[in-house]
């Protein structure tokens, strides 16, 4: 069973200030990317994965989107979805992706926000994902890049010709991984490139976009702080076909 952090109280409170969470989707700066990625959402049945707050689960209503089944282990950020929805084809259900069982054939898009990093056995809901999915239909999402997730050694080193240098600690070595953010102890699984993109081809998928998140130079003007993501990317954006 996955940990459900945002059921800790001093992790819900702390993730409830972070501009995604106050703005919504305009607070998400790889946003605009990973819209670039998903289909028209009209008329389209929608099952988001790891919801949260449910922001993107109304946009796709906003959208046209026929019905949207929004899913999450954790029952504070249901509460939260529940609240602020007011949309009777919207519907919130608590599930915990390590354990997703979903009918074959039953959405056109799969979507998921930054939720595949806490998930233990990513291959097996891949191809959970895949059944669930129609023919033609499209699974995008987005997932903490193993490079930004692979430091644990603090502070910047130099390379030869005085450049700043991510010290990355064991990229290869999978598996779970222990952080501190928020609150102690947070547990994410951590994933190469080549692992997550072959667990999809293997499902069956065919890859349609792959995208390392770069801000553009209108967000690094707009928020300076994002210049770091040209020294090491935070999010990986991926968007695939069944």
């Amino acid at each position: 069973m996955a940990q459900s952090i945002y059921d800790r109280w001093d992790f819900f409170e702390g993730y409830s200030q972070l501009g995604r969470s106050v703005e919504g989707l305009a607070g998400a700066a790889e946003w605009p990317a990973l819209r670039s990625m998903l289909p028209d959402m009209r008329g389209l049945r929608v099952v988001d994965l790891g919801c949260g707050f449910g922001w993107f689960s109304r946009w796709a209503r906003e959208r046209g989107a026929a019905q949207v089944l929004g899913l999450d282990v954790s029952e504070r950020m249901l509460a939260r979805a529940r609240e602020t929805t007011f949309d009777e084809a919207i519907t919130y259900e608590k599930s915990d992706l390590e354990m997703l069982s979903l009918s074959p054939a039953q959405f056109d898009v799969a979507y998921s926000s930054l939720a595949l990093h806490y998930v233990e056995d990513v291959a097996r809901l891949f191809a959970e994902v895949h059944s669930a999915l129609v023919p033609g239909g499209r699974f995008v999402f987005s997932t903490e890049h193993p490079i930004y997730m692979a430091p644990t050694k603090p502070g910047w080193s130099v390379d030869t010709e005085g450049r700043r240098t991510w010290p990355i600690d064991s990229y290869l070595v999978e598996g779970r991984r222990t952080t501190d953010w928020l609150a102690r102890d947070v547990v994410k699984y951590h994933r190469t490139i080549g692992t997550t993109l072959n667990a999809l081809v293997q499902c069956g998928f065919s890859i349609k976009q792959v995208e390392e998140f770069r801000p553009t130079a209108q967000q690094i003007a707009d928020r300076p702080e994002l210049a770091q993501e040209l020294d090491r990317p935070t999010f990986l954006l991926v968007s695939t076909g069944r």
